[in-house]
């Protein structure tokens, strides 16, 4: 199609609503929000128990464990928003920590946290939305969500709601995990959840110390199975102009008494365009 702009004749697509402008914007989120909670009304009637319930005694067993530095020097970003994004993550896990998933029952990041705001303390952070960069207020709790992902990957419980960023915003620093493995949240139709799926309960430790963001999933007892999360075929593919971030993600489920695979699982493809500057993809990861 064709569209119009300043008298000149511009090929593109049709623009959705929500780009119209900002009231036009404020529109289609209150629509999403109206949606979100339609939607949970009707499953919390079809039997749909979320957890909500948290004790401040800690279950015996480390089921996974991980942390994560907050303050990473990233290309292109204001550290300032680095650093209130350890505010940020404070203000939220306290609202996490502790919380007791009991079997049946659905974790659910916006249901918990709620709406960030200034009043609840919360300062402008870095956000990624449509692979651009930008700043609000709350900006930076995907570091929690992306943590808290890490440790389900991790266990038998069964993710229900995931949203992936589909860009490479940054090369890589001082990354943990293998790339592609975190999550998008954006209030609050944009969640993350999962399902306790075992006969017992578990518990989510999540707390902020020094800069560093520490999670812990917990139980009464260890599961079954030990996990190991790992990326095979990681390189850069240029294609046209652009330059793809490519791997494959896999999750090897090992008996815990034994030590043998019990079996391996796809469970994520990576093709994500790279967004920054193409002179920091190091040349020898480059597969022409």
């Amino acid at each position: 199609m064709v569209v119009y702009k300043g008298g000149k004749a511009m090929q593109g697509r049709r623009k959705l609503f929500c780009e119209c402008g900002k009231i036009c914007y404020n529109i289609s989120l209150i629509k999403e929000y109206l949606l979100r909670d339609i939607r949970d009304i009707i499953s919390v009637f079809g039997g749909t128990r979320f957890a909500k319930e948290r004790s401040a005694e800690e279950m015996p067993v480390i089921i996974k464990g991980h942390l994560s530095v907050i303050a990473r020097k990233l290309a292109g970003v204001d550290m300032e928003l680095q650093r209130n994004k350890e505010t940020n993550l404070k203000i939220a896990a306290e609202r996490i920590n502790g919380l007791m998933i009991r079997p049946g029952e659905v974790f659910s990041f916006w249901r918990l946290i709620g709406r960030p705001t200034a009043k609840k303390g919360y300062l402008e952070g870095l956000t990624i939305s449509r692979g651009r960069l930008g700043r609000a207020c709350g900006g930076g709790l995907c570091q929690l969500a992306n943590l808290i992902h890490w440790l389900i990957l991790n266990s038998p419980l069964e993710v229900t709601e995931l949203h992936h960023h589909s860009d490479a915003l940054f090369p890589d620093e001082r990354r943990r995990v293998p790339f592609g493995t975190g999550t998008s949240v954006f209030y609050k139709n944009v969640d993350y959840r999962f399902k306790n799926t075992l006969s017992e309960p578990v518990q989510l430790l999540v707390w902020v110390d020094k800069g560093v963001l520490y999670g812990e999933l917990r139980g009464n007892t260890s599961p079954e199975y030990r996990y190991v999360i790992r990326e095979e075929g990681h390189h850069f593919a240029k294609e046209g102009e652009d330059y793809f971030r490519c791997s494959l993600v896999y999750r090897d489920v090992f008996d815990r008494e034994s030590g043998e695979l019990v079996r391996t699982e796809l469970i994520l493809t990576n093709h994500s365009k790279v967004m920054y500057d193409h002179s920091l993809i190091p040349k020898e990861e480059i597969v022409s």
